[in-house]
């Protein structure tokens, strides 16, 4: 593992023992704000989202006691991605397409169920399927963001819906996949789309009446003119010189949306936020001019009030590799020095699979190193620059870089116990080959990133190749010390895209698993203590709440999302299993997970495969241009969407062309492609699609 590390000024020699830490962070003024936390009423527990729970009824010497208590099926084979909110007894959740649920979270009972009837189309717009990562209550009201833009606040009795603003241009590819925060009288909330070609920005919204407080633009206006905004003074002063004066950013925004992490600084009265990738990603497509390009993939501080700019780091200058600095972002007080005085950070491990600790005050540079192997950088610089590699930042030579675009970490939530002064963080390994896309300028793409997503992939690839790209995708828990910058224990997993993690005071750390388990972990080395079979992969950040004294554990299902659209070809067929759920777990439950009755894939092919082999190379490339993402790698779907190799619709060219080009199937999200595709384009992908068909059936006849 590459373990450069950065020569700072500030040195990190951690000599505190154990016990003058507990027993300085007990007496610490800025405490952590861990009020009501018997429930869990926001999306990290609280405001400093560690995700660590005092809750301790149930521990290390009990766990094997924990059962079953209920479970709640959302009837979807879409991506679930939440996180439930427990308050007053009510646990309050998304499924996909946004619907919200409110539960009993004794007994599961449904209270109500609100739809906000998404038109269906707007699922093309949306990279890493239909996904909502949960809602923010307060005052009497659930907050939930709709993947079409709009913002609701919505009646917690009743479900009634109070108000709806809607907080983007519904004509742009924007989204809103994540889960709104409350900061006094406002709710904020980001959105998502900079795959597509848009502009980020972070919304404050007054929390009784829905109506725009402030925005924060993360990229400047094409024209670098004011917006009359709050982030006008920023841009000019700093932000609008790290980008060119040419250069696609100027039509496809530049990226820099706000599509996950916001956190508030109660300490510093400020609202910290995750800023994601650029748009295109391609850097010499995107900005010619090569700059910093300010604030993508950065972390930014903002007043609370105002939203006036406060600070900011930036974790990827110039990003060319999907690296969003998105993912969990953990306020924490911790020694520092050699005397082990205590200071109030900001945590972070993004995508590019450096681990950053920043002075939550200042945003200044304290530590960083990788947690995972990486080979697109040397190290960081003293200022927590990274360094990089000359064969990375090259986009025109393919370069097989680690990790890729999936990142070192994802969207799944990561905790931290100040207690052991341990992050875990929910960790993999997916490779992924960079290259410019040559072909780019021939007619607008959906997916504007300015990269060949075919490069490398032959149309009939070997078995030894689908077994490496299957071997090269796997996954990690890691106990990662922020203070030393080093694992203390590690749990591999045989695959990636594994769930979210809850830590506790019993000393436990669960996560689910692709596979459908739920585990829980000894927090201290690591060791499996227990083991629950969901029924479906999970995905979600579990949470721990209690009621009359009672402790529970619950988690939501069924995984969908970028990952399972796109790598149905690494997957068995026994991972295969989208039912989602909410599963509920106390000690000494007995409720089983029904059996899961999804139906059988049939594998038949819809006709006899076509064309020569330049048509089906042709195919394959706009194939990964234009499909890729939603029906999988190499036309393998992995069930959450239909499987092309099998569809009905690939038997003949009308058939094949109503639904491609004419958009027969729009009120099911499968829109009309006729803006990017031309009919002999959607000819060729046919062609490759019922080749990869005949492919897996001569696999199969050869296995038996």
């Amino acid at each position: 593992m590459l373990r450069t590390r950065a020569t700072t000024t500030r040195s990190l020699r951690c000599t505190v023992i154990i016990a003058s830490l507990m027993s300085a962070m007990a007496s610490l003024a800025l405490a952590d704000d861990t009020a009501d936390s018997a429930e869990w009423r926001q999306h990290g527990l609280d405001s400093n989202e560690q995700r660590h729970s005092p809750l301790a009824a149930i521990h290390t010497n009990n766990i094997a006691e924990l059962g079953l208590a209920w479970h709640f099926p959302l009837g979807t084979s879409r991506g679930i991605e939440s996180t439930p909110i427990v308050v007053d007894g009510v646990m309050y959740l998304t499924g996909s397409w946004s619907t919200v649920y409110a539960l009993d979270a004794r007994t599961g009972k449904m209270l109500w169920q609100y739809d906000p009837k998404v038109d269906k189309s707007v699922g093309v717009k949306a990279c890493c399927d239909v996904v909502n990562r949960g809602v923010a209550v307060a005052d009497g009201k659930v907050y939930v963001g709709v993947i079409d833009g709009r913002l609701e606040a919505l009646d917690a009795r009743t479900g009634a819906r109070v108000w709806s603003t809607l907080t983007v241009d519904q004509s742009k590819p924007y989204t809103i996949t994540g889960a709104p925060r409350v900061v006094r009288n406002k709710v904020l909330i980001g959105n998502g789309g900079a795959d597509l070609g848009v502009r980020g920005y972070l919304n404050a919204y007054d929390k009784d009446s829905g109506e725009l407080i402030w925005r924060f633009y993360t990229t400047p206006n094409p024209d670098k003119k004011p917006d009359g905004a709050a982030s006008d003074e920023i841009l000019e002063r700093l932000a609008n010189d790290t980008w060119g004066d040419a250069g696609e950013w100027q039509t496809a925004g530049g990226g820099g949306t706000v599509w996950d992490s916001i956190v508030y600084d109660e300490v510093n009265d400020q609202v910290i936020f995750g800023v994601g990738n650029a748009s295109p990603w391609n850097w010499k497509i995107r900005d010619p001019s090569g700059g910093d390009n300010l604030f993508v993939s950065s972390i930014v501080a903002v007043d609370a009030d105002s939203g006036d700019y406060q600070w900011h780091f930036q974790t990827t200058p110039g990003d060319s590799w999907d690296y969003t600095a998105t993912q969990s972002i953990i306020l924490a007080n911790v020694p520092l020095g050699d005397d082990g005085q205590l200071k109030r950070v900001v945590m972070q491990a993004p995508k590019n699979g450096y681990f950053y600790v920043l002075d939550a005050a200042t945003g200044a540079f304290i530590s960083g190193d990788n947690f995972v192997t990486l080979n697109w950088s040397e190290g960081l610089d003293e200022n927590g620059r990274p360094i990089f590699k000359d064969s990375a930042r090259d986009i025109d030579v393919p370069f097989l870089q680690l990790p890729g675009p999936l990142g070192a970490h994802n969207w799944h939530p990561m905790a931290y116990n100040p207690e052991l002064g341990l992050a875990f963080i929910p960790a993999q390994e997916i490779r992924h080959t960079y290259v410019s896309d040559p072909n780019l300028p021939e007619r607008p793409v959906a997916w504007n990133t300015g990269m060949d997503f075919s490069h490398g992939l032959p149309v009939e690839p070997p078995a030894f190749l689908m077994q490496m790209l299957k071997a090269g995708a796997v996954g990690q828990l890691i106990a990662w010390d922020p203070m030393k910058q080093a694992a203390r224990w590690s749990v591999d997993h045989p695959t990636a895209w594994n769930g979210g993690t809850l830590s506790t005071a019993g000393n436990l750390v669960f996560q689910g698993q692709l596979g459908g388990d739920l585990v829980a972990y000894d927090a201290r080395n690591g060791s499996v203590l227990w083991r629950y079979a969901t029924g479906a992969g999970v995905a979600s950040g579990p949470v721990t709440y209690s009621i009359d004294g009672e402790q529970y554990v619950t988690v939501t299902t069924g995984w969908g999302s970028s990952y399972a659209l796109l790598s149905g070809f690494s997957f068995d067929e026994k991972i295969s299993q989208p039912i989602g759920s909410v599963v509920t777990f106390k000690l000494g439950g007995d409720a089983e997970v029904p059996a899961n009755d999804w139906p059988k894939l049939e594998r038949v092919i819809a006709a006899k495969p076509f064309g020569d082999d330049a048509q089906r190379v042709e195919g394959a490339r706009h194939y990964a241009r234009n499909c890729m993402v939603c029906h999988g790698a190499f036309a393998i779907s992995s069930g959450v969407l239909p499987d092309l190799r099998w569809s009905g619709f690939a038997a003949t060219e009308d058939a094949w062309r109503t639904a491609v080009i004419d958009g027969a199937l729009t009120a099911n999200g499968m829109v009309s492609f006729a803006e990017w595709l031309s009919a002999d384009d959607a000819e060729a992908i046919r062609a490759y699609v019922l080749q990869q068909g005949a492919l897996e059936i001569r696999r199969r006849s050869a296995s038996e």
